[in-house]
């Protein structure tokens, strides 16, 4: 799903811009000064959000997504854990549809 929404990679600067698009990243409104960060912008398409947080849920229990998940979720709560994680796993996307392979879950296996 991911490869026939987000099509091109390449129209992306960086893997925050593909989160950005994809809606995952907090609003932000700045005055002077104050700066407050909201919900998720939720722009952009709906099935890559969708797809993000799903798989996210699906993650066996060692893996490093969902270490990180379960960490953040002991500080700030189920929903915003499960929003990082599912911006981890789309920085991921972004990297292997780029370069055509993961490094970091290559490192994982060889570790293992």
């Amino acid at each position: 799903m991911f490869v026939a929404e987000i099509g091109d990679v390449h129209r992306f600067a960086d893997p925050s811009h593909l989160c950005s698009w994809a809606g995952l990243t907090p609003k932000h409104r700045e005055s002077d000064t104050v700066v407050r960060r909201g919900h998720i912008t939720k722009q952009g398409s709906k099935l890559v959000r969708w797809a993000a947080v799903e798989a996210i849920q699906r993650q066996p229990a060692g893996s490093k997504i969902s270490v990180d998940r379960k960490r953040i979720e002991a500080r700030r709560g189920r929903n915003i854990a499960k929003v990082a994680a599912a911006r981890k796993l789309l920085t991921l996307v972004y990297y292997g549809l780029r370069d055509g392979h993961i490094r970091a879950l290559a490192r994982q296996r060889a570790a293992a």
